[in-house]
């Protein structure tokens, strides 16, 4: 059991890993061809890069986590946090992760993960995604308001959808001070995919 306790760790890095290479390089008509490639070791010894690629994964668009679905357990921050006092997260798991609080439950010695340390661009990016969810979370008496809400839900609830079905365009929302927002996170995010792209050759991921 102490085995599964380690694989959580290695597999949300994982999954941060991969999602973040083949999302921080944009796809052009040079690049969109070019093959992905199982990497060197020297990744593996980089923990700055694993939790870079944890804090890019958790916010950046592709990722269509929704509350909608199932149970949300990638909300990085604590309720107290956001300024929610009416009702608890039905998850915590991403922020006890973040802060080293998932203990295994069948070891000897009360076992945590290590408190994740993010490197400056990281925190920047994990600042305005805190900004983001604090001001969604002051529409608490909307009835289409979700308090396990994902960055996706947050992004469609100000947004909105076209007649086909389709997210509107973050223009077509009607609410300056989100927009602003979003574009300081977005702000953040690319100045983090800046950071990553080069580990990503460096690593052989991918071929310069």
């Amino acid at each position: 059991m102490h085995l599964i306790f380690q694989d959580i760790n290695e597999n949300i890095t994982n999954v941060a890993i991969y999602f973040s290479v083949r999302h921080t390089i944009v796809a052009t008509w040079i690049n969109d061809r070019d093959q992905f490639l199982y990497p060197n070791n020297l990744y593996d010894k980089d923990d700055e890069f694993k939790s870079d690629c944890l804090a890019f994964m958790l916010f950046h668009g592709q990722n269509r986590i929704s509350s909608k679905e199932g149970i949300n357990h990638f909300i990085p921050f604590s309720e107290k946090e956001l300024g929610i006092t009416k009702e608890a997260f039905k998850s915590d798991f991403m922020y006890k992760f973040i802060k080293g609080k998932i203990k295994d439950e069948n070891s000897l010695f009360d076992d945590e993960l290590t408190k994740i340390e993010f490197s400056s661009q990281a925190n920047e990016l994990l600042k305005a995604g805190k900004e983001l969810f604090k001001y969604y979370h002051t529409h608490s008496e909307d009835k289409n308001y979700l308090v396990n809400a994902s960055l996706y839900d947050i992004k469609e609830f100000f947004q909105g959808r076209d007649e086909k079905g389709k997210m509107n365009r973050p223009s077509k929302a009607k609410d300056e001070h989100y927009k602003a927002l979003l574009s300081d996170l977005n702000t953040a995010l690319n100045a983090l995919a800046k950071k990553l792209e080069p580990k990503i050759y460096e690593y052989g991921f991918l071929k310069e």
